[in-house]
């Protein structure tokens, strides 16, 4: 475990149901349990998914795998800490960075206010209004 939590996204995946555990009659269940609740203490990091069957256990890791190839080849922490010899990436560049959200209509609304501009209750707001929040955002980042 202590491996598997040294690893960024590690993932310990049964292939049978946690209800499964209390019908067990080679070892006290209580024993299987309490040693799983050790494990999720100890190793906060490492999540254990009972997948109920093998097909669905290997569904969860087909696509838990395709996720974590999807985030190392984008992501330059990633690139960074499998490739920790490689010295050209540069871990500062945002360039790959999704950008930032817009806020919602209720958070402009409310902006709008707190800095005396009319806006209605409801519906939609005027360009002017959503182009001043971004510009006021902008100067603080």
């Amino acid at each position: 475990m202590a491996d598997l939590a040294a690893l960024p996204h590690a993932a310990v995946v049964v292939e049978d149901r946690y209800s499964a555990v209390f019908k067990l009659d080679r070892v006290r269940p209580a024993l299987v349990a309490d040693g799983h609740a050790e494990l999720a203490i100890r190793w906060p990091t490492v999540p254990t998914l009972f997948c109920e069957t093998r097909g669905l256990a290997e569904e969860w890791t087909y696509r838990h795998l395709a996720a974590a190839h999807a985030w190392a080849i984008t992501e330059h922490p990633a690139l960074q800490r499998i490739s920790p010899g490689n010295k050209t990436l540069d871990v500062t560049d945002l360039d790959q960075a999704p950008a930032a959200p817009e806020p919602a209509t209720a958070e402009v609304r409310a902006w709008a206010r707190s800095v005396g501009l009319l806006v209605p209750d409801r519906g939609r707001l005027r360009p002017e209004i959503w182009q001043g929040s971004r510009d006021e955002h902008a100067d603080r980042h």
